[in-house]
Formats: C-alpha cells, structure tokens, sequence
C-alpha cells in the first residue's frame, strides 16, 4: 500500500497527465482547423501518449492497494496565436511534468517508496525524450522562421518526426513479439 503522501502525489501526477492530454488534443484541433496537418497528426499523437501515461499512473496506485482519483480537467485553450507559441507551451508544460515527476522520486526517497521508485523509472526517461523532442521542434521552427510559407516546411518536418516515431513503435511491436 502506498503511504498517503506518495498517494497524493501521484494522484497530482494523474492530473497532470490528464491535462496535458486535453490540452494537447485542443492544440491538435486548432493545428487541423489551420490546416496543419503534420503539427495535428503529432499532436493527436501526444494527447494520446499522455492519456496512456495518466493510465499507467491510474493502474499503478489502483495495484498498491490504493485509490487512484479521477480529475476534472478544466477546457483548455482553443486558440493558439501561432505553431511557435504553441511549441512553446507544450515544451513549458514537458517542463513542468518533468519537475513534478522529479519531486515524487525526491519524495519516494524520503519515504523509502523503492517500489514506486523502481516504477517512476519509465517516466523519468520519458520526460527526458519528450522535452528533448520538444525542444528539437523549437529549434526546427526557430530556423525555419515563423511566415506565412515558413509554417509549409514547419508542418513537413513534424510530418517526418511523425513517420519516423510510427516507423520506431512498429518495430517496438514487432520485437516484443
């Protein structure tokens, strides 16, 4: 059974993944509706990556023996003043995940929680990749520049980043066969 602070915590953790789902689904809606197809398709993507991280989270305390609660989650935004801002956010927010992950494991030594430790291990790595990804976006916008055209070649190179992540979760499938 989990202790009530690390219950808590990850209770916080379930929120937040939750959030970052809707928000990022919103901004895959707005990226469609400005015809953004490559930036909605990753987007779509990553709304549903955090949805599967706030489950992972939700089986977990479920397993401890103890109550994981699902969130309200406030509307997010609908509106976006441009692909760069956008990024912007999702790296900001990457940002804040990353930190609230990072106290948990402070707090699971603190208590001496190696079980749960042992499985924030997973996320600890995954923040890593997607700040780095995140950041990668942004420095791609930053050459490309933020004009009318530049969103054109914006919204190519996500498709690739797109192709080449389908391309690594198949052959994630296929070797766990």
């Amino acid at each position: 059974m989990l202790s009530k602070k690390i219950e808590k915590a990850l209770n916080d953790q379930i929120a937040l993944e939750g959030t970052a789902s809707f928000i990022y689904l919103a901004m895959a809606s707005w990226c469609d509706k400005e015809g953004m197809e490559g930036c909605a398709q990753f987007m779509y993507r990553q709304s549903e990556e955090e949805r599967e991280h706030m489950m992972r989270l939700v089986h977990y305390v479920n397993e401890m023996d103890s109550h994981a609660i699902i969130p309200a989650i406030k509307q997010p935004s609908k509106e976006y003043d441009s692909a760069q801002k956008l990024f912007e956010e999702v790296y900001a927010h990457e940002q804040k995940v990353t930190n609230a992950i990072n106290k948990i494991v402070a707090l699971c030594y603190e208590t001496d929680d190696y079980t749960t430790l042992n499985f924030l291990q997973w996320y600890v790595e995954e923040q890593r990749e997607e700040e780095s990804l995140m950041r990668g976006i942004l420095d791609k916008i930053k050459l490309i520049g933020t004009g009318g055209q530049s969103l054109y070649y914006i919204d190519k190179e996500l498709n690739k980043i797109n192709a080449a992540q389908m391309a690594a979760a198949q052959n994630e499938e296929g070797g766990a066969e």
